[in-house]
């Protein structure tokens, strides 16, 4: 019997083993957690973000046929020297994208009226009444880095509460879509929304240089995208100093080394453990895609 390994999470395991009887399906931690004696039979896994799976990893399950990866970017898979030991890769990039534009909205008000500001005061023991007066989003206008489905779904949701909303320019923007010039929109944006793939030409693009350009401003900048698209401590401090209006960052793993002393104590700051996508339609979702693809990539399995 072939074996299906669901990583931190991936999936819901019951869902998936009502949907594929035929198969042995582990959960585990991570790649390292998985029964040694099991390894050889392990066809499929199942990761979301955080775990990396390289050809090292490939080599220790030699009947690994498929990584499915329940989300958007691949950054973390080995694309290449996975496809190039036959292993087929597939993702998912659709299924939890309007529920990211949704987490965007969300944090996009709650920066504008610095809720986050007077969470985090209170939670420090400070009253920054005061120091919350927010601003009406409706007046405000947006820039949205990147144009695949976050983009796409973040744009949608804030278009109708923004007073004005454009794509920033990119080579790989389809045509059609209103857009301008990046140094016009560092200029001009109120709020600058970040869902970008990870890649080396986004490695940190939004750090001392976007900062510096956007400071008369004092825009919100919030991240939809992977956390390494930022200059994180540029970024911090252009919040602490005031440079930047409020910050809200959603993809941060396990992985991430964050702890209080590293982050100033009370901004605007908006913090979320990767659960722009974390709802109940879209795990339902996400099953159902995985159950159909490991069906179309392995077979029914073992019926016997």
């Amino acid at each position: 019997m072939s074996t299906i390994a669901v990583v931190a999470g991936a999936a819901d395991i019951g869902a998936l083993r009502s949907g594929l009887p035929g198969h042995r399906l582990v959960a585990t931690a991570d790649l390292e957690g998985i029964d040694a004696s099991l390894l050889p039979t392990v066809a499929a896994v199942i990761v979301r973000s955080g775990i990396r799976i390289q050809t090292a990893d490939a080599l220790r399950m030699p009947s690994l046929r498929a990584v499915l990866r329940a989300g958007s970017g691949t950054d973390n898979i080995d694309v290449d020297a996975l496809v190039s030991r036959g292993i087929t890769i597939r993702r998912n990039p659709h299924a939890g994208a309007q529920a990211v534009g949704e987490w965007v909205l969300t944090a996009a008000l709650c920066l504008a009226r610095r809720i986050p500001l007077g969470h985090n005061g209170i939670v420090n023991g400070q009253h920054l009444k005061a120091e919350c007066m927010g601003a009406d989003i409706r007046q405000l206008s947006a820039a949205v880095w990147g144009a695949g489905p976050v983009g796409k779904h973040a744009f949608a949701a804030l278009q109708p509460f923004t007073s004005q909303i454009e794509y920033v320019s990119w080579p790989s923007l389809a045509n059609g879509l209103p857009n301008r010039p990046p140094g016009e929109l560092m200029r001009d944006a109120d709020i600058h929304v970040i869902a970008m793939p990870l890649r080396q030409s986004t490695r940190g693009l939004i750090g001392a240089a976007f900062l510096s350009q956007v400071q008369a401003r004092r825009p919100l900048l919030i991240c939809a995208g992977r956390l390494e698209t930022l200059a994180l401590p540029e970024c911090l401090d252009a919040l602490a100093s005031g440079d930047i209006g409020g910050l809200a960052l959603d993809a941060i793993d396990s992985s991430h080394a964050f702890s209080a002393p590293q982050l100033p104590a009370a901004t605007n700051l908006l913090l979320s453990p990767h659960i722009g996508a974390q709802r109940t339609d879209v795990r339902q979702a996400l099953d159902q895609w995985i159950t159909a693809t490991i069906r179309e990539t392995l077979g029914h399995g073992d019926q016997a």
